[in-house]
């Protein structure tokens, strides 16, 4: 049974941690393609979302009529294009990773019910599978939705791309399907399915736990950050320090840098200002004195965007504007410049382009600008992000420049 168990954790080891996740390169192709690439993110996102595929390997582990397979597969695919289609087009959300570790329970249900738990464990008959397979899609499909929706869906053509997408999800489980009846229909003339089954469905209650606990601990991170012994903001200070600190000892020059981001498509809640909005990405950039930076989202035509930015040590110059896709090497088009410390407004796409701000810092003071924004976009970021990166994910380098101790109560 371990050895059944073992392969399961293997073969989640080997993809990203949730499994919803909607990449930087998946989100990169919709920039570049049409409603095919829709389709191809639809039947990529099924393909690798292995909560999805363990609930089905789970409804298709018995199943042994064609009839059946037919009946069970249907109940689930209208439950969740019913969900997909409907929540994305309504603009229905929720936290995706309390929806996924929803999906998850429903993993370790069907497992649980494979091992005919209800009649051997609890004393009861089992629940009407069909309609709870088509309850489950509708839970899965609403999972999708909650990703489907990080992309710039815009307003033209808005039904169409979820149309799309709903078609590869399609695509994608027929040929899930397809691979799982070629292991289960020879496996089950061997002896070995009789012996195995239970140990595989109880592996399968085993890791579904495991996705349950994970996207627990994923959701607890994002909504109780500073309640947890080293907040996400605090932990950026740090490494601002730190970076700083590097560049100053190394006799190198200080760039502006990103160190908080809120990536995610979760909604923050701001509890101290219950008037204000709701923002799905909150965004700290650090511009030292005599400086100037650029952040910049990429939104297609008509996709609205909600925004807000402040800075901490007085005014700064901004530049608001965007750069149309194809347009002539070096055209942007300003929507809004001047000199504040903080600006809030509304905006819509007229084209597709990146969009974003440009501040100058003039004072002698480094100047820290946190922006907000909610809408239909996708985060392209800050010029040195990458840089940024590539500097924490070498911190073991820094503590050469940065003596260990000083490290330590950074930490």
């Amino acid at each position: 049974m371990w050895k059944i168990t073992s392969i399961f954790i293997a073969l989640l080891s080997t993809t990203t941690l949730y499994a919803h996740g909607i990449s930087g390169a998946d989100k990169q192709s919709m920039l570049d393609g049409g409603y095919i690439r829709y389709i191809w993110l639809g039947a990529s996102h099924m393909l690798t979302g292995y909560d999805h595929l363990l609930f089905l390997f789970g409804v298709m582990f018995f199943l042994t009529r064609f009839k059946d397979i037919v009946k069970f597969i249907t109940a689930f695919t209208i439950g969740h294009c019913i969900t997909l289609i409907f929540a994305t087009f309504m603009g229905i959300t929720a936290n995706y990773f309390l929806v996924d570790a929803v999906i998850a329970l429903t993993v370790i249900y069907k497992g649980f019910d494979n091992i005919d738990g209800f009649k051997k464990y609890l004393g009861i008959k089992a629940p009407n599978l069909l309609v709870l397979v088509f309850i489950f899609g509708l839970i899965h499909g609403f999972g999708l939705s909650t990703r489907l929706q990080q992309l710039p869906l815009g307003e033209d053509g808005l039904l169409l791309r979820i149309i799309s997408f709903n078609v590869g999800v399609e695509i994608g489980q027929i040929i899930a399907l397809s691979a799982m009846l070629l292991v289960l229909v020879p496996w089950r003339k061997a002896k070995s399915f009789t012996r195995l089954s239970f140990a595989a469905n109880f592996s399968l209650m085993i890791v579904g736990a495991m996705l349950f606990l994970m996207q627990m601990h994923g959701f607890m991170h994002e909504t109780f950050v500073d309640e947890l012994a080293f907040s996400k903001e605090a932990h950026g200070h740090a490494h601002v320090k730190m970076l700083m600190d590097s560049k100053v000892k190394s006799g190198g020059p200080i760039e502006p840098y990103v160190i908080v981001e809120n990536n995610t498509g979760n909604r923050i809640v701001n509890g101290d200002e219950p008037d204000k909005p709701e923002w799905r990405e909150v965004i700290t950039i650090y511009i030292p004195a005599k400086s100037d930076t650029e952040y910049k989202f990429y939104l297609i035509k008509g996709a609205n965007m909600h925004y807000s930015w402040d800075a901490d040590q007085g005014e700064l110059f901004y530049d608001f504007h965007g750069e149309p896709t194809g347009g002539k090497n070096g055209y942007f088009e300003s929507f809004r410049k001047g000199t504040s410390d903080k600006v809030e407004d509304s905006f819509t796409s007229p084209f597709d382009g990146t969009i974003g701000w440009y501040w100058h810092n003039k004072t002698q003071n480094p100047v820290k600008i946190t922006l907000r924004a909610e809408g239909s976009f996708i985060v392209m970021g800050n010029k040195n992000k990458q840089e940024l990166i590539k500097a924490i994910q070498q911190e073991k380098n820094l503590q050469e420049i940065v003596p260990e101790e000083e490290h330590g109560h950074a930490h």
